[in-house]
């Protein structure tokens, strides 16, 4: 008796399921699709905040390109170099050893070109020289680089920018709406307030890493600069053999 109510239960179920799924067609029910927007889509959301943010992303990219290819032509060194200036000043060819650095086109070269030419003089004027020299060369090699750290610290601020205008914008088609108010209404606004928020922080994080890494390759040539300079001087400070 137990066996037939169960099997009445469940032949009653599937007859109801049945008719759900044939009321359901028979209706023309949709199934739920999956919404996907595209980056462009969203770019278009954000507004004129996202237009400045793209220059501003276009900018870092090329100073970061530009200037690491720079920095690392300018830390190149030739093999030898200051062994062949050592030998030069040692047996007195003190033009062998400009001409070598003018045809090694390096901020090294032009350092130590520079001592070169004051050979004679006292050795602080020599070390000043070549000093004066290196700051020059540093500063031609800095060349927009702080303009990549302002990008990095304004991108994220012009984002938040973004934001509070999108809220803004949100908040008033809120009170002009009155009672009547609509989620497609408010849309976009807050598309508006969150894309320009996520638009600013990836500019500025990326921008961020490139300065930190243009710095960091900087300050490894300054220390080059700087042994190249003490082993010139300590050429200068040998006895002539």
């Amino acid at each position: 008796m137990i066996t037939g109510i169960i099997l009445q239960i469940t032949q009653t179920g599937t007859v109801v399921a049945d008719t759900v799924s044939t009321a359901l067609n028979q209706l023309g029910a949709e199934q739920p699709t999956e919404i996907t927007m595209s980056i462009w889509d969203l770019a278009l959301k954000g507004g004129w905040i996202i237009a400045i943010l793209g220059v501003m992303s276009i900018i870092a990219v090329y100073i970061f390109i530009e200037r690491f290819l720079i920095i690392k032509n300018a830390s190149k060194e030739e093999n030898n170099f200051m062994n062949n200036i050592r030998d030069f000043i040692h047996d007195g060819r003190i033009d062998s050893a400009v001409t070598l650095c003018k045809n090694n086109q390096s901020p090294i070269a032009r350092m130590i070109e520079k001592g070169l030419s004051r050979i004679g003089k006292p050795l602080n004027d020599i070390n000043t020289a070549i000093e004066n020299v290196g700051k020059l060369e540093v500063s031609r090699l800095e060349k927009n680089i702080a303009t990549l750290a302002t990008i990095a610290g304004a991108a994220p601020m012009i984002g938040f920018l973004g934001t509070v205008i999108g809220m803004i914008r949100a908040f008033y088609d809120m009170s002009m709406a009155g009672n009547n108010i609509d989620i497609a209404l408010l849309s976009g606004g807050i598309y508006q307030a969150m894309v320009t928020t996520v638009a600013g922080l990836i500019v500025g994080i990326i921008a961020y890493i490139c300065y930190n890494i243009l710095v960091a390759r900087v300050e490894k040539l300054v220390f080059i600069l700087e042994a190249r300079a003490t082993e010139f001087m300590d050429v200068l400070h040998e006895p002539a053999s």
